[in-house]
């Protein structure tokens, strides 16, 4: 969809006055409406001046994108107006706009909304583009201006296939993305995979399994009418769908990586039949396709992880802000010394209670399927109390918590996971034990004998390895706890350096695992040092693309922009692009500001409270001068190894000789 088919010349106003930004506003609901595209003016002008209450869409630089998303909307258009001199609209600059594009999308609508905001913003950050629509005097002209640079920028116009074409035709390649986070891999494969697809001549649809949700989700049509499938993920998603199709099942950073590859074995014919059952029919000579145990174990724990994660994110900046609320007081009722702290700690630590039984729990689901669920969730639960059996008062006797006059440790994380795998295995092995059942006792196996069963078996597993695991989880805690300064300085050394390796991959989310287990034994020093460690990637990329602009390409100093956001907010996969074109200098000059970072973390004795947030949680953090201290140096350091160890371009390449 084009900018020129949503702007009706109705909606164009080319002498627009000077006025404040009620009135303005007001002004473009009026141009929308001449467009016939509105059924209730007022209606998406109240969802425009709702919009606005969140921030303004003044982006500064003489430019407002006004937008609603509304029932008031009967299809997705535009309307647009040229103010010469300049009209009040409280943009970011505090500068006058002259240029306002209008926007109105449908509540049953898709993302149109956001790709006409992406795709206006790129047009109108052209200096030339803006002066040239705002000397227009004619609409016709006004409208061919756009559709030039549309032209130039994004290609000419594609025709729609046919419905009938699609039916017959389908799509050469579908694909499936998926990481544990649901955050930056996910998309980023999607988008080497699309791009790549282009490139070859190949049609492309990529379902992708974010944290929002599963957008642009394959459908029966798509799936029998695909002459290839790719699933690169390092989660479960479902795949029962592509039974008796031929799946090339890998790992989501080969998607980013390795999109050529994947795409010309999908289209091999050579990939490995999928079988429902989980059986696979690989072809003669070709068992490359086949799933290790490892990378089976490791999805199933990517699988728990990236349920657990809202719960312990969540949960730890809301127990992080109850310390923050009651920062005066310093007794054993810390963080819960006034009404407005108590509810933070309240809730945070009701959220965070989840962590370990949500983990066990999917691990247990990603094994099993949805009979697993509950009985890893028990699982998980018995771990986080500690429950057993042991003597008592010379009795033999289920030792819980709250019995008088007894302390038990938790299995912490350790018990957690042991819990998830052994409910998981447990319920397969039922199922198997069930499938000699009579047909007419099929009803009842997923709603008591899974259950029922399950549950009693995982609870007395449990009491069992509960006692080594506690214990094992208590040495582990206390060897942290008794660490000198130079042992502690050595592990800070070694988990920031982890968060830099593979940037989102297994090192990077086994030091973040590590990290928010410490959490929920009350240190805070080590996560302190894994998020600072994630943060430098990305910001040490940024300040070199800044001060050594020679050694990258026009394209790649323009993304380095975006990383000094997702460094500071915590998102380490932001330096990813840039370690794929250049692993052998990029890798190394990260990892060292990384562990750099980590191991001035704990020189300094920063804490965490909470696991994740970046800069925005700084203020919950213990010796956050020097935390900031320690980043900027870790930051620096990777910047100046970028700078020795990669080669400067030349003028060509790095578009500053143009």
């Amino acid at each position: 969809m084009r900018i020129t088919d949503l702007l009706k010349k109705e909606g164009i106003e080319l002498n627009g006055p000077s006025a404040s930004k009620e009135a303005t506003i007001a002004k473009m609901v009026d141009l929308m409406a001449a467009t016939g595209n509105l059924s209730d003016p007022e209606g998406y002008k109240a969802a425009v001046t709702k919009r606005e209450g969140e921030g303004t869409t003044g982006i500064g630089d003489g430019i407002a994108i006004p937008h609603g998303k509304t029932a008031a909307a009967k299809s997705a258009g535009l309307a647009c107006m040229v103010c010469k001199d300049g009209t009040e609209y409280e943009a970011m600059d505090g500068q006058p706009v002259n240029l306002i594009f209008a926007i109105a999308v449908p509540d049953n609508s898709d993302d149109t909304h956001l790709e006409l905001l992406s795709r206006l913003s790129m047009m109108l950050m052209d200096e030339g583009f803006r002066k040239d629509l705002i000397a227009c005097t004619d609409k016709d002209q006004f409208l061919a201006i756009i559709d030039a640079k549309e032209t130039e920028k994004f290609g000419p116009a594609e025709p729609e296939p046919s419905a009938k074409e699609t039916a017959k035709v389908g799509y050469d390649i579908l694909a499936v993305t998926a990481c544990p986070t649901g955050i930056a891999h996910t998309y980023m494969a999607a988008e080497a995979l699309e791009e790549k697809a282009k490139q070859l001549g190949y049609t492309v649809k990529v379902e992708t399994n974010g944290s929002g949700g599963i957008k642009n989700e394959l459908t029966d049509e798509d799936i029998a009418n695909a002459r290839g499938i790719i699933v690169a993920a390092d989660k479960k998603v479902p795949m029962n769908r592509f039974d008796g199709k031929r799946v090339l099942i890998t790992k989501v950073a080969d998607g980013i990586n390795k999109p050529e590859a994947l795409i010309n074995d999908a289209l091999s014919g050579k990939a490995p039949v999928f079988r429902a059952d989980g059986a696979a029919e690989v072809s003669a000579g070709d068992d490359s396709q086949e799933e290790s145990a490892g990378r089976r174990i490791y999805k199933d724990l990517m699988n728990g992880v990236s349920h657990m994660l809202p719960f312990v994110i969540g949960g730890g900046i809301m127990m992080a802000l109850s310390f923050l609320l009651d920062a005066g007081n310093v007794g054993s009722s810390f963080g819960t010394g006034n009404w407005y702290a108590a509810f933070f700690n309240k809730v945070g630590n009701g959220a965070f209670a989840f962590m370990l039984p949500v983990l066990a729990g999917y691990i247990a689901m990603s094994i099993a399927d949805r009979p697993g669920l509950a009985v890893g969730f028990v699982g998980g639960w018995l771990a986080k109390e500690g429950i057993v059996f042991r003597t008592y008062k010379g009795h033999f006797a289920l030792l819980y918590p709250e019995l008088s006059g007894v302390t038990l440790v938790s299995a912490g994380f350790l018990g957690a996971m042991a819990a998830g795998f052994i409910a998981g295995y447990l319920v397969l092995g039922l199922k198997k034990l069930c499938s000699h059942l009579p047909e007419s006792l099929e009803g009842i196996k997923p709603t008591l004998i899974y259950p029922f069963v399950g549950i009693l078996l995982i609870g007395i597993v449990m009491t069992i390895i509960n006692v080594p695991l506690s214990a094992l989880n208590k040495v582990l805690y206390t060897a942290l706890e008794s660490m000198g300064n130079s042992s502690k300085v050595v592990l800070g050394l070694i988990l920031g350096g982890m968060m830099a390796i593979d940037m989102g991959g297994p090192f990077n989310k086994a030091a973040y695992l590590f990290g928010t287990g410490m959490l929920a034994s009350n240190n805070f020093s080590v996560m302190a040092a894994v998020m600072i460690g994630g943060m430098v990637p990305p910001l040490g990329i940024a300040l070199a693309t800044t001060f050594f602009k020679s050694r990258f390409t026009k394209r790649e100093r323009q993304s380095g922009i975006s990383c000094y956001v997702m460094g500071l907010s915590f998102i380490t996969e932001g330096a990813i692009p840039f370690a794929a074109s250049d692993l052998g200098h990029v890798i190394p000059s990260c990892i060292v500001g990384s562990a750099a970072a980590g191991a001035l973390s704990m020189v300094f004795n920063c804490t965490l409270r909470a696991p994740h947030g970046g800069i925005f949680v700084f203020p919950v953090v213990g010796n956050w001068p020097m935390y900031l201290v320690a980043l900027l140096a870790g930051s620096v350091i990777t910047m100046i190894l970028l700078g020795i160890l990669k080669k400067p371009l030349s003028p060509e390449e790095s578009g500053l000789g143009q």
